[in-house]
């Protein structure tokens, strides 16, 4: 597991949650739970398609060539399938979090509050991702239906 030094040397409540979280994936990991398993499966892939997809669509564009721009459509719909499926294995390894950081009483009472909208508020920046890369897939599927 790795974590930045702020958060490893941290001593506060968004620390804690942060390396909560993190532990939470390597529960994911541990326990084979399914969207986390499938994400990892999806990773090689992704990982060629968020660096391809747009230079091959700026190929296609600038030849013209409606084969090629429907590829790269194709290689960019993978990643936003993978920003879907992160959703899951995101707001499930806060949920863990939440659950450590109260059952081994790693913040006090008062202070989960605090650590439930630092974990709150790092999923949402996932689901604002995954709502940006669906609109900018929708925009370039009316973009290729039209051509």
């Amino acid at each position: 597991m790795h974590l930045s030094e702020p958060v490893y040397a941290g001593r506060s409540v968004a620390s804690t949650a942060i390396a909560a979280h993190e532990v939470g994936h390597a529960i994911q990991h541990e326990k084979a739970y399914g969207p986390f398993r499938l994400r990892s499966a999806m990773w090689p892939a992704v990982a060629f398609a968020s660096q391809a997809w747009l230079f091959i669509l700026m190929i296609g564009l600038f030849a013209q060539i409606a084969g090629v721009m429907t590829f790269a459509i194709i290689l960019f719909a993978v990643v936003v399938l993978f920003q879907l499926v992160t959703l899951p294995v995101e707001f499930d390894a806060s949920r863990r979090a939440m659950a450590q950081v109260s059952d081994l009483g790693l913040v006090s009472s008062g202070e989960s509050q605090g650590a439930r909208k630092v974990l709150t508020a790092a999923a949402m920046t996932y689901v604002a991702a995954a709502l940006a890369a669906l609109s900018q897939l929708a925009y370039w599927l009316l973009i290729l239906s039209r051509r």
